[in-house]
């Protein structure tokens, strides 16, 4: 099957796309039927013993075609393409007009409009002292970071209010090591959206220093629906935090970017001093509409 290659008309110029700035891969277990929910019939899902591997990218941009901006994917789970597997994002929020226009039109992406709000706190440690008889509390003079990341999507049909919170890391010479310089390769499937209803192909070159750190605990306030009691206690442990059920009816793919948030973590990667080139997407289907209306026609 021969593809095409699809040119950007937004004012991010000509592909290829550079980012710089710093982000962080978690890797999440998804069960393959509710992934396999949103994830066109055109192609195949990874899973094993019922799970595929979802989870989200958070990435803070320094610099891009578009200047500084904050972004959130939602993966729902990796399918196939022969000879490699690719991602399929459910979700994804950005805090930049700019970015979430081209995501939409240019890459065939869900993205919404969000806001980014961070926080920074430092917290004594406290440790047991050996000397004398008992043991006594002290507060060390090594601190401990806490980072709150707080993601409010702009959008009213999309209530969901994201908070990540990184854990306690100390200052010592270990942690502040941000791993060893690495290249890879991050494919991708898009589209089958409204402003794009062709399903498309885009690939992530990425350079950094990979840095493995203790999973983002997750909370939100949003509303779950098609979920039994049971994964709903699952996805309230997971997440640490209270869930609070809408009487109004949600969309399967916000269901799902919910579930796949508060789903078990395995993996965090963070990616330090990061480059990021995106090259242009190419078409593998054609679609007159968004998939839950289209026609699909593979290219020869």
């Amino acid at each position: 099957m021969e593809a095409l290659e699809k040119k950007s008309s937004s004012g991010y110029g000509k592909p290829p796309w550079i980012f710089r700035g710093s982000a962080l891969y978690q890797l999440h277990l998804v069960k393959a039927e509710k992934a396999r929910a949103c994830i066109p019939k055109e192609f195949k899902l990874v899973e094993a013993f019922g799970y595929t591997l979802g989870g989200f990218f958070l990435a803070s941009y320094e610099d891009s075609p578009v200047g500084v901006f904050d972004e959130l994917v939602v993966i729902a789970g990796l399918v196939w393409n022969r000879p490699t597997s690719c991602a399929w994002a459910t979700k994804v929020y950005v805090n930049s007009s700019e970015a979430c226009s081209h995501g939409r039109k240019d890459v065939g992406l869900p993205s919404q409009v969000a806001t980014f709000s961070k926080t920074i706190t430092a917290v004594s440690r406290q440790s047991k002292s050996r000397s004398g008889f008992g043991s006594a509390l002290r507060n060390s003079n090594d601190q401990q970071n806490v980072q709150i990341t707080k993601i409010k999507s702009l959008d009213a049909e999309d209530t969901c209010n994201t908070s990540l919170t990184s854990p306690a890391v100390s200052s010592s010479k270990f942690n502040r090591w941000m791993g060893p310089t690495i290249r890879m390769s991050l494919p991708s499937f898009s589209g089958g959206t409204e402003f794009n209803p062709n399903l498309l192909k885009y690939s992530c070159q990425i350079e950094c220093r990979v840095q493995p750190v203790k999973p983002l605990k997750v909370s939100r306030e949003f509303s779950l629906t098609n979920f039994d009691e049971k994964e709903q206690q699952s996805l309230q442990d997971y997440g640490g935090g209270s869930s609070h059920l809408s009487k109004d009816n949600k969309n399967e793919i916000q269901n799902l970017s919910t579930y796949v948030m508060l789903s078990k973590p395995i993996l965090a990667l963070r990616f330090n001093q990061m480059k990021m080139q995106v090259e242009a997407p190419i078409v593998l289907y054609q679609c007159s509409n968004s998939l839950e209306t289209n026609t699909v026609s593979s290219l020869p």
